[in-house]
């Protein structure tokens, strides 16, 4: 038997044509042959064939193989046969069968494959992988391709050493470099405990890079838990802190949507930290940044928007900047803000068990322009209705359980007017304008006349 695996080394290794300190490629030694009654038998003294179990290695490093049979052609192309194992310092491999050639280090898994990275615990599983080792002066790391939908457990450790949460990553086919660096294609998803996207095409850099890309198929990225959000756009670009999400791009017609707001814009920018939404940016030219929601509406050439923990606090925009408050009940129209740029603080209230974002104080600085409606208790269908404008306006909101407006003040050169119930009456003195400046024009009075382009 001894000599049986020296001629197997000397003849199937063709051993004596590679030097170990050259490159570190696969030198392959017979290990062990079952004893099932087949032998090592070959036609030519070139190609040789073994069955009953056949364990290999490569001379010199800690790569392994096992198999129920193998046949070896001229040294330079292997087939495992039956119930394949492959290991070296990476990862290992298990399928059905493969193939190994030796010109380009690769390695060709098929049927039932599954592999595990020794590194990081990332496994994939699916019906066909081929598999590019580490080898120096061919490549500086190893890569993979699946195709036949291969799934992925993409897992990591945090700086501590500690396992992280995994991604699960689903796709027609996948391409792996190094521990790190995954593309993805056709009908793409990756899943997670705080988020679940889909795209046509998916780019993910955990290493140096910290990023990623979902294109393609209209991507979706769906924020998950009890304050969930879903972010469209035609594409979407992820910046990663420690393989957690830290932020989020859509880009052209973005378009993000929670359970109280919808904000739609060229380009929208979500902040993430421990996994909550933190601050939301929206900007654009063709699709100006528009947030609204069943209480408030804001429009602007660019928007920011505070959440800390996922709850609104504060809205700056600025330029052709308008905000306004809930909508009328009976004629949708809303008592509003505007200027070149608006700021709006929020607070949280509950009602019946509902939580609800509602506007506590607002200021327009430059241009500014304001309409608001007043209760009037003679006729409490028909409010006043006042219009001001101002270098400066500043909004405060009633506390409590009333939502309207408590005061109103305006700074510079103002003017404005006030239209109050008409009683019916003839003759009644015509409203004068506020702070002595001319009175506004009929369109200029009506809801929304404000509203930026």
């Amino acid at each position: 038997m001894k000599a049986l695996l020296v001629g197997v080394v000397l003849a199937a290794c063709a051993a004596t044509t590679l030097s170990a300190q050259d490159d570190n490629r696969c030198r392959l030694q017979v290990v062990a042959v079952g004893d099932t009654g087949r032998k090592l038998v070959t036609s030519d003294g070139i190609n040789y064939f073994a069955g009953g179990g056949v364990r290999l290695r490569c001379l010199g490093t800690r790569i392994s193989m096992e198999s129920d049979s193998v046949a070896s052609y001229n040294a330079r192309i292997i087939q495992f046969i039956g119930h394949m194992r492959y290991a070296d310092s990476t990862l290992t491999m298990d399928a059905d069968q493969g193939t190994y050639y030796k010109d380009g280090e690769r390695w060709e898994a098929r049927g039932a494959v599954k592999t595990r990275n020794l590194k990081n615990g990332s496994t994939l599983t699916g019906p066909s992988l081929d598999y590019f080792r580490r080898v120096q002066g061919v490549r500086d790391t190893f890569e993979m391709y699946a195709v036949g939908r291969p799934r992925i457990v993409y897992a990591s450790r945090d700086s501590t050493g500690a396992l992280a949460e995994p991604y699960t990553i689903v796709g027609d086919r996948v391409r792996a470099r190094g521990d790190d660096r995954i593309w993805a294609g056709g009908s793409v998803t990756i899943d997670r405990s705080d988020f679940a996207a889909r795209a046509d095409s998916l780019q993910l850099d955990t290493g140096a890079g910290n990023d990623g890309t979902l294109v393609g198929g209209k991507p979706v990225l769906r924020g998950l838990g009890p304050d969930s959000f879903q972010l469209e756009g035609t594409r979407i670009d992820l910046a990663l802190r420690g393989r957690d999400l830290s932020r989020i791009v859509a880009r052209r017609a973005a378009r993000v949507v929670n359970a109280n707001w919808t904000l739609v814009a060229d380009t929208i920018a979500l902040d993430v930290n421990e996994r909550k939404l933190q601050r939301a940016r929206a900007w654009g030219d063709s699709v100006r940044p528009h947030a609204i929601s069943d209480r408030q509406e804001i429009r602007a050439d660019s928007l920011f928007l505070d959440t800390p923990g996922q709850k609104l606090r504060e809205a700056r925009a600025f330029g052709h900047a308008w905000v306004g408050g809930a909508a009328d009940s009976t004629t949708h129209d809303r008592d509003w803000l505007a200027g070149e740029t608006v700021t709006a603080t929020f607070a949280q209230r509950d009602s019946a068990g509902v939580s609800h974002t509602v506007v506590r104080h607002m200021e327009a600085r430059t241009d500014a322009r304001s309409f608001y409606r007043s209760p009037d208790a003679k006729h409490p269908d028909r409010p006043s209705l006042t219009y001001a404008r101002g270098q400066r306006i500043t909004i405060t909101m009633q506390e409590g359980a009333g939502e309207g407006v408590d005061r109103v003040d305006l700074f510079g050169k103002v003017d404005g007017v006030r239209l109050e119930p008409s009683s019916g009456q003839a003759g009644k003195t015509p409203p004068l304008p506020i702070g002595g400046g001319v009175a506004p024009t009929l369109p200029s009075l009506l809801p929304g006349s404000g509203a930026p382009r």
